[in-house]
């Protein structure tokens, strides 16, 4: 099976669709889709920051969060840029991969193609 690897480095509210959008599409086309997050990225993870952001007639970045999970796609969270914004003890959106850094190397490594966005 065929795998995608998108990575979420931004906290721009315009740039929240793209790696959602085409995880669900490869998870729709039988491709292995996996989702991390990294650096600025985690911002749009606090409980209440992905609600506020809706952009046209999509659905608000936390259901499609939601129904990423729920379609099988894998959201990881890095914990070393956890602890680069100084947040020890945050809540984050429900269901996500708390993991290393070494792990984003290695989803690169076994991943067919990756997207950053």
């Amino acid at each position: 099976m065929s795998s995608i690897l998108y990575v979420q480095t931004s906290d721009d509210p315009e740039r929240q669709y793209s790696p959602l959008v085409l995880a669900q599409s490869a998870k729709a086309m039988d491709i292995k889709a996996e989702v991390y997050y990294l650096g600025q990225g985690l911002r749009i993870l606090q409980p209440g920051a992905a609600e506020k952001i809706k952009i046209g007639d999509f659905p608000n970045v936390a259901e499609m969060i939601q129904k990423s999970i729920e379609m099988g796609i894998t959201v990881y969270v890095c914990e070393a840029s956890k602890q680069l914004l100084g947040w020890e003890k945050v809540e984050l959106v429900e269901g996500c991969k708390i993991v290393g850094a070494a792990t984003l190397n290695d989803l690169v490594l076994d991943a067919d193609a990756t997207m950053w966005f």
